[in-house]
């Protein structure tokens, strides 16, 4: 009987999708609390931390999980799995530098104002390279949705709002929890993914029980 083989080191690769987006989630939505010039501070950094915990540990189940499926893997696979490695490290190491040179650019030409959303354009087309790297669908939307986020942000909203009593920077915010909101929900899709291809292994390895003893 023909079975499906999940090797370990492809839930730990979708665990390790859930710990990234739990942390940048993260981040993104300091940004965004950061934009609000200290109004509710205090409850949406503690609801920001939660979600983040969550995701991370979810993160961490997935890699405990693994423990009891094989690593073993064909030359092949594990060719192939290296070569997919060494790529991650070029788009992240890119993702990086385009990061820092947005810096540079905004903070030299005095519009850090920029910084935020064009950030967000940078990491929403790193994913697009990464969803056909690793093969995850979801990396094409959560990309889109980044870029397009960035750009309606730019085009549309205000650099800055003040009212009698307080100033919002809307740009950082609306970037900070709209990109926040999106890694989250990529993390959850992500977590989803890692716990059914778990269940597929789990299944195989029943198949298997069950043909040897008959």
């Amino acid at each position: 009987m023909s079975q499906t083989i999940i090797p370990r080191v492809a839930i730990r690769g979708t665990a390790s999708g859930v710990i990234f987006m739990a942390f940048f989630g993260t981040l993104w939505s300091g940004i965004g609390i950061r934009g609000l010039q200290g109004w509710g501070f205090l409850w949406l950094l503690i609801f920001s931390l939660l979600i983040g915990v969550i995701l991370l540990i979810g993160g961490i189940v997935l890699i405990v999980k693994s423990k009891r499926l094989s690593n073993e893997m064909g030359e092949g696979d594990f060719h192939r799995w290296k070569r997919k490695n060494r790529w991650f490290g070029i788009i992240f190491g890119l993702e990086g530098v385009f990061i820092a040179a947005d810096a540079a650019i905004c903070g030299s030409t005095n519009h850090l104002d920029l910084f935020v959303p064009v950030m967000a354009l940078i990491v929403g087309a790193h994913f697009l390279p990464l969803a056909y790297l690793f093969q995850v669908k979801i990396y094409y939307i959560s990309g889109s949705l980044l870029c397009l986020l960035s750009a309606i942000t730019l085009l549309t909203l205000p650099v800055i709002v003040n009212t009698e009593k307080h100033q919002f920077m809307v740009w950082w915010t609306s970037v900070g929890f709209g990109s926040a909101l999106i890694l989250w929900g990529t993390g959850v899709a992500v977590w989803l993914k890692g716990h059914r291809l778990l269940n597929r292994a789990g299944d195989g390895s029943k198949e298997a029980e069950i043909s040897f003893r008959f």
